[in-house]
């Protein structure tokens, strides 16, 4: 039998004749997230041992050490002082305040399915590519209250700004000084309730002035409901935000909702968000759309080089053409300047011959 516990599992308790180390004899896994769950979705239930269920399953997980589970039990215990962190490995990756644990995990996947995965992953690179002054960060623990590492609260994606960029283990709001701007909660059918229902007004009790969910699969919420669904925080409820359609759209192409926090519109393309930059008229280009640009850039690069580098052979050869050329001209200016030097060399000859036959004719008549 095996069973993972959680602080939403429905696993039902033995009987009330069953102590809690048979219980635990026949679980060969055990995921408690105390401290990381809310308590409206723990409520206190009847345990053996006389605990209820919420501290009966921390107190499972917390007190099972490395030697034999039997001997990590002990009956009729009430929980540990309250929880510092879930375990060794997870107060490394913990904030510390005030000698409290904030553990940057609650044990649970980012995502559901691949679609929540790429709407996720998508919307945080466009986000800070599009917003590189703001924080944005996916997957992050936000805890409102200090002191009280219980109250918890984990976005999909999460823009913050006016706070900084540098990376964080999990969102502290107090040391922060303000909660997020922005939430986006990606919904699936096992989880679009609790975003509809519980994460709304959490984040609305919160001051976060807009929460956007979406539905990649078109599954998650119920007949009627738009997929992308952005709202904007008035006198302490979310209202919808306005929606249209975007300028130089083709008409029933996309229907854009203008995020006033974040400057932008956003729309449902396909199982992705797309956000538009309404200055520019620019869709923000998601990461596989920025490699194939790259690609697109390297190859014209590629491409310039080698027209470049032929461009300069092609010059080159000209340049040795016209060179060969021009010696060419030389010699025959040379060979030129020769043959007259040469032809007034023989007419100066021929002209002292004719000049020494004259005077011979003439000897030669006076000596008649």
């Amino acid at each position: 039998m095996a069973v993972v516990l959680g602080c939403l599992d429905l696993l039902a308790w033995p009987s009330a004749s069953a102590t809690v180390a048979d219980f635990l004899r026949d679980i060969e896994q055990i995921s408690c997230i105390q401290g990381l769950c809310e308590p409206r979705h723990c409520p206190p239930i009847a345990a053996p041992g006389g605990m209820n269920r919420q501290a009966g399953l921390c107190y499972f997980h917390h007190r099972l050490g490395p030697g034999p589970r039997q001997e990590a039990i002990r009956e009729n215990s009430h929980m540990p002082a309250p929880l510092l962190a879930r375990d060794t490995a997870s107060r490394s990756a913990a904030v510390r305040v005030d000698d409290v644990f904030y553990p940057s995990s609650d044990g649970k996947p980012m995502a559901e399915n691949m679609w929540q995965a790429d709407v996720i992953l998508n919307a945080t690179f466009d986000l800070r590519t599009a917003l590189p002054e703001a924080l944005v960060a996916a997957d992050i623990l936000l805890y409102p209250e200090r002191g009280n590492n219980r109250n918890n609260i984990g976005p999909d994606v999460l823009v913050a700004f006016g706070i900084g960029t540098d990376n964080r283990s999990s969102y502290l709001v107090w040391r922060e000084g303000k909660p997020p701007d922005w939430v986006l909660e990606v919904a699936s059918p096992s989880t679009q309730e609790n975003d509809r229902g519980y994460k709304r007004h959490r984040y609305a009790a919160l001051g976060v002035p807009e929460y956007w969910l979406f539905d990649p699969k078109g599954d998650a919420f119920p007949s009627g409901t738009p997929r992308l669904q952005g709202l904007g925080l008035v006198n302490g409820a979310y209202r919808p935000l306005a929606s249209g359609r975007a300028a130089n759209e083709p008409p029933a192409h996309r229907r854009m909702i203008r995020s006033k926090v974040l400057g932008l519109d956003v729309c449902a393309e396909g199982a992705l968000l797309r956000f538009r930059d309404p200055a520019t008229g620019r869709d923000i280009p998601h990461p596989p759309e920025v490699e194939a640009a790259a690609d697109r850039a390297e190859a014209r690069a590629e491409q310039a080089e080698v027209r470049a580098e032929r461009e300069a052979t092609q010059r080159r050869s000209a340049e040795a053409q016209a060179e060969r050329e021009a010696a060419q001209r030389k010699n025959a200016e040379t060979r030129a300047e020769r043959e007259a030097a040469r032809a007034a060399h023989e007419a100066a000859g021929r002209s002292a011959a004719e000049a020494r036959v004259a005077e011979l004719e003439a000897e030669l008549r006076r000596s008649r």
